[in-house]
């Protein structure tokens, strides 16, 4: 049986048991068990609260669905403990080729340097992405996850929000302090909130088929514009675990999507391409180009993420890698509500940093759109112009858009170290913490991104080389860098990618991004910069 077609069943639950007066009261529930409901879920687990998780299925997705998975999502799911099992079971990539007909115009390499734990990005279909989160979930008792529980009313107040819950044995309710919306673009939670999304749906229309076969393609991206195959169109090429491999065929604006997706007319398309007929399908689908989100990702008690509340093209690989980002934003700060330890003002913070993010990857998607499938005769000249010059010059390659692919986001974060001005280097205040290999002070190897798991994913101190720990704040870990029973840095890489001298600080938020960061820091400045990441000021 194929991972997507496990049934986890229906189980009856004592909070349906409750006089309906009393509903029974939970601190967080989350809607939705996908990769960034799951993921969330998880993360709150590990940092002690107890998730109830509702879904109205039964069993993962059908269909592989999202496939790309960034070195940024598996550095998350790394501190989930799932990291190893998507890498040893998916597709690890780094090369993409771009092909204008028969020619290729070039090859580029998303990870060129050595010294990472985790590769630019692993191909692995959705429902093993979900399989594996949901076998972490079963280890993680404070998560009680509930199949077959649909969300069919939602009443907010200021203190609580109310949620009516229909399963195979009625209805019932509970309370919760906050809801998190991971229930997908067609979000039944967006409509009970009354937001809609805003934003363009574009008219043409991509195949997807997943083809069951032995082939001799090498584990790339591989991008045609105007194929011999496929004239006048463009098509992409993805191998994925189980000998199968993801074909994106685009279609006319005006194809008739049951026509299209019938197998009898899907194969003469793939034969083309191929060369050969000795394959099977595993799924087929077909989709229009949507970028669009939420107004308001935060409203009031419940905060919508992932598809719920943005959504954008495919191409790409910034959907489920976008969503995964929102959850790993969510969860410290809720974490810190929760604890009374910052204000609930903080999670006004996740719109403004994870909507930003959405309009850059809306804006990213866009173009590749315009750029893939281009609607007017002044983008059609362009396009043309832009694949001409992509032959003979470098300039020209780097405006060819086959959709360019998921990077983490950088946050808007203020820039107001009192010595901003002496970096040349290293991340920025608001970007997401480089890995690099480093030994511990006994010799033993690991990574940068590992030793920050140690630390317990919380505020944390990397200092660089000045012989002495930095006076830290209580509960703010430190990872120190060189000196006296520090990390040693023997390649040099971990001190090269933080634009690192004797004294260099960073202060890292509980998500692994720069909150700050100092060349000689003192306590009154790590207080100031602890207090803005923390939402206390």
């Amino acid at each position: 049986m194929s991972q997507s077609k496990i049934q986890y069943g229906y189980r009856r639950h004592a909070d349906q048991d409750r006089p309906a007066a009393t509903p029974a009261e939970h601190a967080v529930v989350v809607v939705g068990a996908g990769p960034i409901g799951l993921s969330l879920a998880i993360d709150l687990a590990q940092r002690g609260h107890k998730v109830v998780l509702l879904d109205d299925a039964d069993r993962i997705g059908e269909g592989s669905r999202a496939i790309c998975f960034s070195k940024r999502a598996l550095e998350y799911w790394d501190r989930l403990g799932v990291a190893d099992r998507m890498v040893d079971k998916g597709v690890v990539w780094s090369v993409g080729r771009i092909f204008h007909g028969a020619s290729e115009l070039y090859q580029f390499n998303l990870l060129p340097e050595e010294g990472h734990k985790r590769p630019a990005f692993i191909n692995l279909q959705q429902y093993y992405a979900e399989a594996y989160l949901v076998d972490r979930v079963a280890q993680l008792p404070e998560i009680d996850l509930r199949w077959r529980n649909k969300v069919t009313a939602l009443d907010r107040r200021n203190d609580r929000v109310t949620l009516t819950i229909d399963t195979p044995e009625g209805p019932y309710q509970l309370h919760a302090q906050y809801v998190i919306a991971c229930d997908g673009a067609r979000s039944s939670l967006r409509q009970m909130v009354g937001a809609e999304f805003s934003g363009q749906v574009f008219e043409d229309q991509f195949l997807i088929a997943d083809v069951k076969m032995t082939a001799a393609f090498p584990t790339e991206r591989w991008f045609w514009f105007d194929p011999p195959f496929h004239a006048g169109r463009s098509a992409l090429l993805h191998k994925q675990p189980d000998d199968v491999w993801r074909i994106d065929l685009q279609l006319r604006p005006d194809a008739d999507p049951e026509i299209e997706k019938k197998p009898e007319n899907v194969r003469p398309r793939i034969a083309r391409m191929l060369g050969h007929e000795k394959f099977d399908f595993e799924w087929i689908s077909l989709y229009k180009f949507q970028c669009r989100r939420m107004d308001r990702f935060v409203h009031g008690r419940v905060i919508f993420a992932g598809d719920a509340a943005h959504q954008v093209s495919p191409f790409g690989a910034r959907g489920a890698n976008s969503g995964l980002e929102d959850a790993e934003n969510i969860a410290w700060k809720l974490d810190r509500v929760l604890r009374g330890t910052s204000p609930e003002g903080l999670l006004a913070s996740y719109h403004i940093e994870r909507s930003a993010a959405a309009d850059e990857n809306i804006r990213e998607s866009t173009r590749a759109t315009d750029f893939m499938a281009p609607t007017t005769q002044q983008e059609a000249r362009l396009r043309k112009a832009v694949l001409s010059l992509a032959r003979e010059t470098e300039f020209g390659k780097r405006m060819v858009n086959g959709g360019r692919l998921s990077v983490p986001s950088v946050y808007d974060t203020p820039l107001s170290t009192p010595d901003a001005d002496r970096w040349n280097g290293g991340p920025r205040p608001g970007a997401s913490m480089p890995d690099a290999p480093v030994a511990d002070h006994t010799g033993n190897p690991m990574f940068l991104t590992e030793a920050f798991i140690r630390k317990g994913m919380h505020f944390t101190l990397l200092t660089f080389g000045n012989g002495k720990d930095v006076d830290a704040p209580e509960g703010v870990g430190t990872i120190r860098v060189g000196g006296e029973n520090g990390m040693i840095d023997a390649a040099g890489l971990a001190g090269k990618r933080y634009d690192a001298e004797p004294g260099a600080t960073y202060l890292l938020r509980p998500d692994g991004y720069v909150a700050a960061r100092f060349r000689q820091p003192s306590r009154a400045a790590i207080d100031a910069a602890l207090a803005r990441a923390s939402g206390l000021i």
